[in-house]
Parts: C-alpha cells; sequence; structure tokens
C-alpha cells in the first residue's frame, strides 16, 4: 500500500500480488498487477481474494485507520530518514528471506556514513538544458510536495534527508511540523524543486 515500497520490492523479486494506484513503477510489471485502492483508503474485500502472505503499510504514507482495519497479517514501517530506509530494508529483507533487499540496506549504509555531497543546482538531471533557470548556488532550497495548500517538506522527512546528505541547504521552518503548509510568496528568494508526484 506504499508506491516507493512496491517499487522496491519488486526490484527485489518478491511477488507484489496488490497495489495502489500510485503504484506507477515499474510501469511495465504493475500494469499486471492488480489496484485494491490508494494510499489512504482500501477495499479490503479486493485484497483478502488476493491472498496475500503480507500487507505492506507506512506510518507516513498510510493512516491509522487502515491498520486497524487490515484484516490480515501486516507490517507498518517508518521511514523519515536515511537511517531509517536502512533499518526497514533490514527489516524487510529478514522478514522474506531475501538477499538482494538486504544488500539494499548495505548500499543504504554505506550511503548514510558517506561524506556529505557538495551541491550544486547544475548536477539536478536535465535542469540547465529544460528549463534554463535563473539561479545562485548559496540559495536556499524550498522542495513544494503539494499546491492548494502549498506544503513543503522539513530534514526531518525522508526527502529532507536526502536533500541534507545531498548538500542542498534546505530552508528552516518552525519545528514540530514536518510537512508544514507555507506561504511561497515568504520564499521568493528561494529555489524550488517539485515533487514528480503530483507536478
Amino acid at each position: 500500500m506504499v508506491p516507493s515500497w512496491t517499487e522496491t520490492l519488486i526490484r527485489a523479486g518478491i511477488n507484489v500480488v496488490g497495489r495502489t494506484r500510485y503504484c506507477i513503477h515499474p510501469q511495465e510489471i504493475v500494469s499486471n498487477i492488480p489496484v485494491v485502492g490508494g494510499t489512504k483508503e482500501v477495499d479490503w474485500d479486493l485484497v483478502i481474494d488476493l491472498n496475500p502472505d503480507l500487507v505492506l503499510l507506512d506510518k507516513e504514507e498510510n493512516p491509522l485507520e487502515m491498520a486497524e482495519k487490515c484484516p490480515l497479517p501486516y507490517l507498518a514501517t517508518h521511514v523519515s530518514s536515511l537511517k531509517d530506509l536502512q533499518r526497514e530494508l533490514e527489516v524487510l529483507g529478514d522478514k522474506f528471506k531475501n538477499a538482494d533487499l538486504i544488500e539494499m540496506a548495505v548500499d543504504c549504509y554505506d550511503i548514510i556514513y558517506s561524506p556529505k555531497r557538495s551541491w550544486s543546482y547544475q548536477k539536478i538531471p536535465g535542469l540547465i538544458e529544460a528549463v534554463n533557470p535563473t539561479f545562485q548556488e548559496e540559495q536556499q532550497l524550498v522542495y513544494l510536495i503539494w499546491k492548494k495548500p502549498w506544503m513543503s517538506v522539513t530534514r526531518e522527512t525522508f526527502i529532507g534527508s536526502v536533500l541534507e546528505h545531498l548538500g542542498a541547504r534546505i530552508v528552516s521552518f518552525e519545528p514540530g511540523e514536518k510537512y508544514p503548509v507555507i506561504p511561497v510568496e515568504n520564499y521568493l528568494d528561494c529555489f524550488f524543486l517539485f515533487s514528480s508526484e503530483p507536478y
């Protein structure tokens, strides 16, 4: 019930029998996997008919009510940083007895403990060719995940931890809210990156 986990499990060779309508990668494989709902709602009768060994949820992606109503064995991961990702890959690797997931966890460890990168907007694939933006390398970054209302991310999110590891200077927001609603007009001196979904 988590798009990123669907893609990861398929890459590891796990037999994924159901997915959300937002699980769209890898397209050539997921197009043959039945849709059982979205990340916030699910048709449990469809899930039961597919007879899965495990329903995979995530505390960031799926509401608590979904887990509480799940009629089958489930695992709820919690990924809000690169370190969390490493831990959860190890848990899934152990749960599925899957060497590929364990190898991904090792790769994640190597990334976590490698030196922080030096950020450059010019390294963003296709940015210069497609957009040719005006920017200054020292600009702070605002990563937008939603519109109406405009929502961003903090360092306490997975994407925030990845961007920070890549050396990006992420704008600091009020502590305590991982996905703040922001007035974008207050950040016009920053560089905006938009999430590929929903944009």
